[in-house]
Parts: structure tokens; sequence; C-alpha cells
């Protein structure tokens, strides 16, 4: 029978699979952001997870709900070889030069400008600057990071507060920032919340994260709400499949649900992979069987092999590579690092480099001392059938 469906999308109104079952870290987000709009005290919000749960999603929501109560939203997105000050300091001056735009260039939003220009050539790598824009000193040049940021940052709030909006901003990945931005970012936040201006972040990386913002400064769990993300539980998977068919008038049937929920263990991610290529390959026009669901497995699992999982491990070494596989042949996980070391040959300590570079890398993470696993949930599923194909990976 032919199909008459639609391609495969959430239908109107309906949440994608990663906002199904979240919708109280929403409604705690709109009061932060309306409590900080009234100058009173909010925690910005860490949301933290393997990858593919939704924690990208959540943040653009969250961005969706900022821009509702008036404040200007900004996304960052943070990688392994991102100069975070500069980064900054171009999203300060959209920022800016939005304010200017809605309002009349006033002496407020002048001045910060001048402040973003000293912070630039303090920090290089920045934005540039017309001529009529002229330095401010003082504020954010003194070379030292934390103060810097956090005198740009304060500026920013003070123009925002100054023509009566907010500043948003979301950094994803946030993991990959070194140390000492960690720190400076959480230095600059805690000023400004200090004296009481609107300006919010929310940030998202993995497990490791309330680990790293702990490390870099002992007060991170009283600035931050930490939002762990994980799968979904059966029924709320059930529901991310259903509801989107439903809108176009499509059945599935319970087998086709039970196993799609049970193959994808609950991750957001997944289950719209599999689900679209069920639905893409079903007779139809009405209904989804579990035959339909059967027939389609080896072509999703071929597409996540050379795209969602191959990047992982794309730029990896030979020697972190070989880790891997160590770490996949000894099953699910998470994994003694001991254990992964003895299956080697070799000590803890002669890996050791090996596991911390993955770790960098955002490949692993750390559940707890002593331990190591994978940050993409089934990833070693995919390992092991690069392993029945080639002896290496």
């Amino acid at each position: 029978m032919d199909r008459i469906r639609a391609p495969y999308s959430p239908g109107a109104g309906e949440p994608p699979p990663a906002l199904v079952g979240r919708a109280q870290k929403l409604d705690d987000m709109d009061v932060a952001l309306q409590r900080r709009q009234l100058g009173r005290s909010a925690k910005s919000v860490m949301l933290t997870g393997l990858r593919g749960v939704g924690k990208t999603v959540l943040l653009n929501e969250f961005g969706k709900t900022a821009r509702t109560h008036g404040y200007y939203h900004e996304h960052i997105e943070v990688d392994e070889s991102v100069d975070f000050p500069s980064v900054l300091a171009f999203t300060v001056r959209r920022l800016l030069l939005r304010f200017s735009a809605a309002q009349r260039m006033g002496e407020r939003i002048q001045r910060a400008l001048g402040v973003l220009k000293a912070f630039s050539v303090q920090w290089p790598n920045g934005p540039t600057f017309s001529a009529d824009v002229h330095s401010v000193l003082g504020p954010a040049d003194s070379g030292d990071l934390a103060t810097d940021l956090a005198g740009l940052l304060c500026e920013l709030g003070e123009a925002a507060q100054a023509i009566g909006v907010g500043v948003f901003l979301t950094i994803d990945q946030i993991q990959y920032l070194a140390r000492p931005e960690l720190s400076a970012l959480m230095v600059s936040l805690h000023r400004a919340t200090q004296l009481g201006l609107p300006v919010v972040v929310a940030g998202a990386g993995l497990p490791s994260l309330p680990a790293l913002l702990g490390d870099a400064k002992s007060y991170a769990e009283r600035m931050f709400d930490f939002a762990e993300i994980g799968s979904l539980s059966p029924t709320e998977s059930a529901e991310a499949i259903l509801r989107p068919a439903a809108q176009e008038g499509v059945l599935w049937q319970p087998a086709a649900v039970d196993f799609v929920v049970d193959l994808t263990r609950g991750y957001p991610y997944f289950l719209q992979a599999f689900s679209k290529q069920a639905w893409d390959m079903a007779n139809g026009p009405t209904e989804i069987s579990r035959s339909d669901v059967d027939a389609s497995v080896a072509f999703t699992l071929a597409e996540l092999d050379s795209g969602f999982f191959r990047v992982r491990i794309s730029r990896t070494t030979d020697a972190e590579r070989t880790y891997l596989r160590a770490m996949a042949v000894l099953g699910p996980g998470p994994y003694q690092t001991s254990e992964v070391a003895s299956f080697l040959g070799k000590t803890v300590q002669q890996v050791g480099f090996v596991r911390n570079s993955l770790l960098k890398r955002g490949i692993c993470y750390a559940p707890r001392w002593g331990q190591v696993a994978f940050t993409v949930p089934m990833f070693d599923g995919f390992l092991r059938r690069w392993l029945n194909v080639a002896d290496e990976i």
C-alpha cells in the first residue's frame, strides 16, 4: 500500500522526544528568569548528561522562554579549540548593538562599548570597532581574566538594566572550557548576581561538569542548579513515539513501540532516529508494525554508525582507539580503569595519559574515582560492530 504520510517530525504543537517529561525543567527556568528580572536572587542552571539526551534542545527552549520575558538571548557553543574571551566579546558586542537598535544609542550603551573595546585590546582576537568608539579604561582591561570578564559582564548587565531589559546567555558544551575560563565565568556571574543585574546564564555539558565547576570554584553548588538530563522512562518514551504519529493520523502497534523503547533505552536522539526510519520504511498508510521496525533497524544502525557514532572517533589517535576498543570488549560499562589497563596488559599509570586525553575530548567521562565510561549511549555496541568488520577500529 502506498504511503501518504508526511515526512516524520513532531506535529504542530507536539514536543520533540527530547522535551517529553522535561516540563519541570522549563518551569524552573521560567521562575528563575522572572526572579532575576525583579532583582531577586536566582541560581543559574547547568544541564548535565550524556550526548543525545536533549540538553541542547532544552537550552533552545530556555531561550524561547527568556524572550517572552523581555530578555535578549545569545547562544554560545564551545569546542576544544575555542578562544572563550574573544567569543564572549563578540557575543557582548552583538547584544550591545541589538540594544542600540531597539533604543537610541544612549550614553550607557556607548560606555559599555568603550569597556568592550578596552577588553578586546587586552584580550585580542575579539571584535574591531569604529573610530568613534573610545576605549573606557579600568573596568575590564587589567590582564586578569576573572577581573576583566566580571567587569565586562557587569557593564553589559548595567546597560541592559538601564533600558529595562535582561540578558540571557546559553552556553553549550561548557565542559570544554579550560579551568581558568570556567573560574572567570563563575566569578563574573557571581559578581553580576551580587549587584542584582538582569544577567542569567544556562549551560549544558557532560556528566563531569559539576565536578569541573566545583574544582574551579568551591562555591559552584551555591551558584548553580545542576539538572541531570537522562533517558526517558518507558512511559515517556512511548509518548515520544506515539504523539507525533497520532498528529498525522498514524498508529503504532504496541509490539512495535515496545521494541523501539527497549532498543533505544529511552534516549531521545535514538528514539527519534529509529522512529523516523520505521516511519519512512513502513508500508502504511496508517499503521506502523513490529515487522516495519524490524526491517528498519539495520538501516538505522548504519546511519548512526556512519554519522552520530563515527564522528566521535574520527580524530582519535591509535592509542586512544585501542583504549576505546578495550572498553567496548569489556561490555557496556562503566569500567574500572584497572580492568581496562589489565585487559591491555599495562598498569593504570601507563595508560593514564590516554584516558585523560579521552576525557578532555569528551569521548569518555569519569562517573566516579577509578572509573571511566562512554559519554555517548550505546557507543560500546557501535565499537563492537566495527570490531566484527576489522581488526582495528
